[in-house]
């Protein structure tokens, strides 16, 4: 049976990204595992990666679970999909704490600077974002499939992604400025929103990774 494990290293809103790829597995013959060793990373076809808190954080449970290996191999091997701070950790460094990343998309996670800066109804900007924000598909991908460009995702989050290469870049928002919301490369997709937290376009996303062949 196909299998894709969600990755359980202390950190992260497993039970509603659980829940949300349970729910786009269905009728598929996919099985969902809530993985909390590496072997069960390391059996299944594709793999999960979320993330929620401090870069610096994820990073140290990532290695302290010993899951570190076995998401550095299902990154060599299978299709990953990074989810929030699981899509900051992909990248080489955060300047928050400062921490180091995975390595896998050269790049690098930056705070948002926005104080004093005022949105065009003439609110003040907050950080962290915390809410629903358009995403454009900067790249065609097969996990954007039927999911229309422009559509609503829910975000929260004080840092953004800054990829080296504009090509790891598949999808943009807009919060005070362009940010990167969806990074792509090879077996490789993430994004900074919560598709578990963006109804139907969340699930459609879940559900075309469940079934890219990259």
């Amino acid at each position: 049976m196909k299998s894709v494990a969600v990755v359980d290293y202390g950190m992260g809103n497993l039970r509603s990204v659980s829940q949300a790829v349970l729910h786009a597995a269905r009728g598929s013959g996919v099985e969902v595992v809530w993985a909390r060793r590496p072997e069960e990373v390391m059996a299944a076809e594709r793999v999960v990666l979320p993330g929620q808190g401090a870069m610096r954080d994820c990073m140290r449970e990532l290695r302290e679970s010993g899951m570190h290996p076995a998401v550095l191999h299902a990154a060599a091997h299978k299709p990953l999909m990074g989810v929030c701070v699981g899509m900051q950790m992909l990248l080489d460094r955060s300047h928050e704490g400062p921490a180091e990343g995975l390595g896998l998309i050269p790049g690098e996670v930056v705070r948002f600077e926005l104080a004093g800066r005022l949105q065009p109804d003439g609110s003040r900007f907050k950080v962290p974002q915390i809410g629903w924000n358009r995403v454009r598909q900067a790249r065609p991908h097969p996990v954007w499939a039927g999911v229309e460009d422009g559509s609503w995702f829910y975000f929260v989050h004080s840092y953004r992604a800054r990829p080296s290469d504009e090509r790891h870049s598949v999808g943009l928002s807009d919060y005070g400025g362009v940010f990167t919301a969806a990074v792509a490369r090879d077996n490789i997709f993430a994004t900074q929103f919560h598709p578990e937290k963006s109804a139907n376009a969340g699930l459609a996303l879940y559900r075309n990774f469940l079934h890219w062949n990259p």
